[in-house]
């Protein structure tokens, strides 16, 4: 992945200088060099997207990014309008090239803490505090795969977990899907959209969990179930050749059935722990507990904000960048209005 350690670009073309208005007035970013009218965590789409808005709104804008997007280990992204096919480290780059051109400044630092005193007070791993008055928390989620032998290393490649992403990619193969829940049915009944030969590995899932309903749409769609644990993948020339059943109690005297995609589905887990630090309401979802949001992605904590897969499961990439873009105009009405009232109360 490109890195980028610290970006302070400034454009004459945006007609600003990175700190805008006047003292006291819309656009001000009291308390010093370190002071932000707007602080995002996270530099993937969603941060990125709502530092792209602020930029142009002309609000003194950092961005802190860890550099660990969640879609690192694919070669490309599919399904956003425009960008069809670009590679996610391209994409990224871009990003951090776009929000340049208007001021916003990015850091490749780690946020440890944040507290509130009328903004947020925002500490950085490499001992850098940071001020607010609005804060964005873009930090998305991460991926828990089963510990089944070879998975890991082959994922985003030929263990894959979105048909949307990769389906058309690898269609006409021979799937295979492996079960992490009786949810796992769902995964497979959709792939086949993209092939006719598709195998549900049962792995920890008991057959008495399927219910009836279940066994008779996998039977329509020509889904093959295979009970048994999964011990291993068999990789051959660095491709993926086969899926190898537990047997015997070794792996391999185990059946292996010949695979060519494995779609799995892995645990994702929501990195919302600073959220949850600045007393954030969050509720449980069949895919994590996430934070209670407004329809701009406002949570119940006054000026505190989340976007991307920090306020929900299913963000894909054009989803997250839409919920940035709207978090940041957002945004700038707040603190506009709030500026004007302050203004009108002197």
């Amino acid at each position: 992945m490109t890195e980028h350690t610290t970006n302070t670009g400034r454009t004459e073309q945006a007609g600003h200088t990175g700190r805008t208005g006047h003292a006291g007035g819309p656009g001000h970013a009291p308390g010093g060099a370190d002071a932000y009218e707007v602080v995002v965590v996270g530099g993937g789409a969603a941060g990125l997207s709502a530092a792209l808005v602020l930029g142009r709104a002309r609000r003194r804008t950092l961005v802190v990014d860890a550099g660990e997007p969640r879609n690192a280990p694919a070669a490309h992204m599919q399904g956003y309008l425009s960008r069809d096919g670009m590679s996610p480290a391209d994409f990224l780059a871009t990003g951090r090239e776009e929000i340049a051109r208007y001021g916003v400044e990015l850091v490749r630092d780690r946020v440890v803490d944040a507290t509130r005193d009328g903004g947020f007070a925002v500490a950085l791993a490499g001992g850098r505090t940071v001020r607010a008055r609005q804060l964005v928390v873009a930090t998305g989620l991460k991926d828990e795969l089963p510990p089944v032998e070879g998975l890991a290393e082959r994922f985003g490649r030929d263990v894959l977990h979105c048909p949307y992403c990769h389906g058309w990619e690898v269609r006409d193969q021979a799937f295979g899907v492996l079960a992490t829940s009786p949810m796992s049915v769902h995964q497979a009944l959709m792939v086949t959209q993209w092939s006719k030969d598709v195998k549900l590995f049962l792995h920890t899932v008991g057959e008495a969990e399927l219910s009836d309903e279940d066994l008779r749409r996998l039977a329509a769609a020509g889904v093959d179930v295979v009970p048994g644990e999964v011990a291993a993948l068999v990789v051959e020339d660095d491709r993926l050749t086969g899926v190898r059943l537990a047997g015997g109690g070794t792996a391999v005297d185990g059946t292996v059935h010949a695979r060519q995609v494995l779609f799995v589905a892995p645990r994702a887990v929501p990195r919302t722990g600073l959220l949850a630090r600045l007393g954030a309401e969050t509720t449980e979802t069949p895919f994590g507990r996430y934070p209670v949001v407004d329809g701009r992605g406002l949570t119940t904590v006054p000026g505190l904000w989340a976007a991307g897969n920090a306020s929900g499961f299913a963000e894909q990439v054009v989803n997250a960048a839409s919920r940035g873009y709207r978090a940041g105009a957002a945004i700038n009405g707040e603190l506009l209005m709030a500026d004007l009232d302050a203004a009108v109360r002197v």
